[in-house]
């Protein structure tokens, strides 16, 4: 008999398993995937530490979350420092003097504010109700037709007049020639990739892999006190309110005979044309000189049944209907859920980190 069954051995479920096991309980962690990890999974290939569900950058200002990751694994001093292809025409991310630069010919933040502004008054936008207007009230109309509105509408797969504006408040926009593309003040990627963490957490748990909670579940739930479960809340209740949306992606990896070919980790491709929002280079995230290169090719879908959720479409159909699954769990005096898709919540990794280690400390106390 086991203290916990954990659904999931991505970041919130490794966490929980750690933790407990730290305070003498007994954990069985099970994944359906035939790897832990859950999305921060590295796939050694061609001694490059591959991203295999998309690139994943460490960042945050959290000094406990810091020094807790810290504790499994060194980290690099890796700055992320994306830059947009339109049309074949490169441009550095975040909106920064360089992009203003490059777009206006502007070498001063006075000029660059000018510009952005006098676009600003021409449309109007006084409270901005969609996506589209809040980033045309951050950076202007020729910024937002050239680098976010292509690639907004092929990540989320509907037009930006249609998303919440909250998506895109937390787009950097600087009047300054700095390409670090996060403001927190803590950066970097594990050596040896993300896997190294996760081990370390999962070393002294039982953990079945290739193991599918719903096909198992009277079974697996006989095994346990307490589920800990990190997968899709709507489906943990049989979609009994209705399905929750979400957006799934699809990767085509490749490796080239060629030591460089992008020069950068990230680049996305921001027209509307080009079917993926993005190719990561993947050896650049830990500074590799390997004779070879291995890319990976983004192209975000429509969720169905079957496949990988991604990103909680968080708009307010889908967030009403959330709160009906919310009130379910609320009653749930053995089960704890967590994670991105518990919460139905786009968490960064430093945020389900944070999130986990608030749950110990509701379970067990501090």
């Amino acid at each position: 008999m086991y203290d916990y069954l954990i659904v999931g051995t991505g970041l919130f479920g490794s966490i929980f398993a750690y933790e407990a096991t730290k305070k003498g309980k007994k954990c069985l962690v099970v994944d359906k995937r035939n790897h832990i990890g859950g999305n921060v999974y590295c796939e050694n290939i061609e001694g490059i530490n591959v991203h295999k569900y998309g690139a994943h950058i460490f960042h945050t200002s959290n000094k406990e979350v810091w020094d807790y990751v810290n504790k499994f694994a060194e980290f690099n001093r890796y700055t992320n420092s994306p830059i947009a292809n339109y049309k074949g025409k490169i441009y550095n991310l975040p909106f920064n003097m360089n992009t203003f630069n490059k777009l206006w010919g502007v070498s001063t933040p006075k000029d660059a504010k000018e510009k952005i502004e006098e676009q600003k008054r021409k449309i109007g936008i006084i409270e901005p109700k969609n996506l589209e207007e809040q980033a045309i009230s951050l950076v202007g109309t020729d910024i937002y037709q050239k680098l976010i509105k292509g690639y907004t509408e092929k990540q989320w797969g509907r037009p930006a007049t249609e998303l919440p504006a909250f998506i895109i408040k937390r787009l950097p926009v600087r009047l300054t020639y700095d390409n670090n593309y996060f403001n927190d003040k803590y950066q970097g990627i594990p050596i040896g990739g993300y896997n190294v963490i996760v081990e370390k957490m999962l070393e002294n748990c039982d953990v079945e892999l290739n193991m599918d909670f719903f096909e198992n579940r009277d079974e697996l739930e006989k095994k346990a006190k307490k589920i800990v479960f990190t997968g899709m809340i709507d489906e943990f209740y049989d979609y009994k309110y209705g399905i929750l949306e979400y957006r799934s992606l699809r990767f085509e990896t490749d490796i080239l005979g060629e030591d460089n070919y992008q020069g950068n980790a990230v680049v996305n491709y921001t027209d509307s044309q080009t079917p993926y929002t993005r190719i990561i280079e993947h050896k650049y995230f830990e500074f590799g000189t390997q004779e070879k290169t291995v890319i990976t090719k983004e192209y975000p879908a429509e969720w169905q049944k079957g496949d990988d959720p991604y990103y909680p479409i968080n708009n307010d159909k889908n967030n009403e209907l959330f709160k009906n699954y919310k009130e379910l769990a609320k009653k749930e005096e053995k089960v704890i859920f967590g994670g991105r898709l518990g919460d139905y919540k786009y968490y960064d990794m430093h945020n389900v980190i944070a999130v986990a280690l608030e749950k110990v400390k509701e379970e067990f106390g501090a």
